[in-house]
């Protein structure tokens, strides 16, 4: 913010949007614009804070996750193995019934195709050795029956993925289509809006904001101007110091793309290129404007905020309209944990009952009348539109 000298070692981190703040000159009270640009450049801190925190967060469970998760997996898909392999060993008898066998070879199959859709090539052999449909054919009837879903609700034939495409592949394309049908509706209004307010004449309050951003824009644009010129590291002849500006540079124009004002004024402090209390002898319409970039730096990280605690929630499988924090991942990780727990003993408990002759045969009454009165398990398609 004033005229730049030659910068010195720059210290490794930037300093907190705190140390940008404006103060009082001379004990004198603050005045409403300088605690408005103070009060921005605290939310700033605060949110980025936050953002920190999230990553740490995601890494931590994701680290609790493979601790207490991953063994139960493992020994549910063991079980799961040994289970699949005891049915295809009674198959080969003449022990069980016609209707017995059929419900046995159902299973194995099931046990076998779960677990070949995790990798493992042996039971995706024994899979396609019991089933009348191969694992392949039932891929690809799944895959028509979801592009012939998706059609019908898009109401247009699906683009962009093949005949031969996958079930994630369709469903990319399909959720890629709606967005774009809704981008396409958002645009319209948008034009819709925009015309509607070219057509009426502009009143004080949206001609000062008008002046209000024009002003902002020219002050962020000179303050990377500044920058720009004084750590050009072509201008450096020392080679340490012109890999530091080289970096420094990468990140003054990144700032600069998304509007950063406080990275840019950080890089300004830590190159010595300003005085930390010229903000503070800044006139009140001047710090009016760069609050207003602030302010939309604070709604970019308030987006910004919300779309990891979404994607958190999305990798982690919260419950919808739940927001991803300490308490809800620990209370996802102790139901997930307790759901595999019971799942163990009862593959456990399956495993032991059928290698008793009768308790086989209970087992295979059992699992026919399971599958006669089957549970909705899992979202239907139109869910997701």
């Amino acid at each position: 913010m004033s005229a730049p000298r030659a910068p010195s070692s720059l210290p490794a981190s930037p300093p907190p949007a705190a140390a940008l703040r404006a103060l009082p000159p001379d004990e004198q009270p603050l005045t409403a614009a300088a605690r408005a640009f103070n009060l921005q450049l605290t939310r700033v801190d605060k949110l980025k804070a936050q953002l920190d925190e999230l990553d740490a967060l995601g890494q931590s469970h994701r680290v609790e996750l493979h601790r207490w998760v991953a063994p139960l997996q493992q020994r549910q898909r063991q079980r799961m193995r040994e289970l699949a392999l005891w049915l295809a060993a009674c198959l080969q008898g003449k022990a069980l019934s016609s209707r017995q066998q059929e419900t046995a070879n159902e299973a194995l199959c099931r046990l076998a195709q779960t677990l070949a859709e995790e990798g493992d090539s042996a039971m995706a052999a024994l899979h396609d050795q019991h089933s009348p449909q191969t694992l392949a054919q039932k891929k690809q009837a799944a895959a028509d029956a979801l592009r012939e879903r998706l059609e019908r609700v898009l109401g247009e034939p699906l683009a962009g993925a093949g005949e031969d495409a996958s079930m994630e592949a369709l469903l990319r394309a399909g959720m890629a289509r709606l967005r774009a049908s809704q981008d396409e509706e958002q645009a319209r209004r948008q034009a819709k809006a925009k015309a509607r307010k070219a057509r009426q004449k502009p009143g004080a309050e949206q001609t000062q904001a008008q002046v209000q951003q024009a002003d902002a824009e020219t002050q962020l644009r000179s303050l990377f101007r500044q920058l720009a010129s004084a750590l050009h590291p072509d201008r450096e002849t020392d080679a340490q110091e012109r890999q530091r500006k080289t970096a420094l540079m990468s990140e003054a124009n990144a700032a600069y793309g998304r509007k950063d004002l406080v990275t840019l004024m950080q890089i300004q402090l830590c190159a010595e290129l300003a005085d930390p209390a010229a903000v503070s002898r800044l006139a009140d319409d001047r710090l009016a404007a760069l609050t207003l970039l602030l302010k939309q730096q604070v709604a970019g990280l308030e987006r910004e905020r919300a779309a990891r605690q979404q994607r958190l929630a999305g990798e982690f499988d919260l419950p919808p309209g739940q927001v991803a924090n300490p308490n809800t991942l620990k209370q996802s990780l102790l139901a997930q944990v307790a759901a595999l727990e019971s799942a163990v003993a009862q593959t456990e408990q399956d495993l032991a009952q059928v290698q008793e002759p009768a308790g086989l045969k209970r087992w295979l009454n059992q699992q026919r009348e399971q599958r006669s009165h089957p549970a909705r398990s899992d979202r239907d398609l139109d869910d997701y539109f």
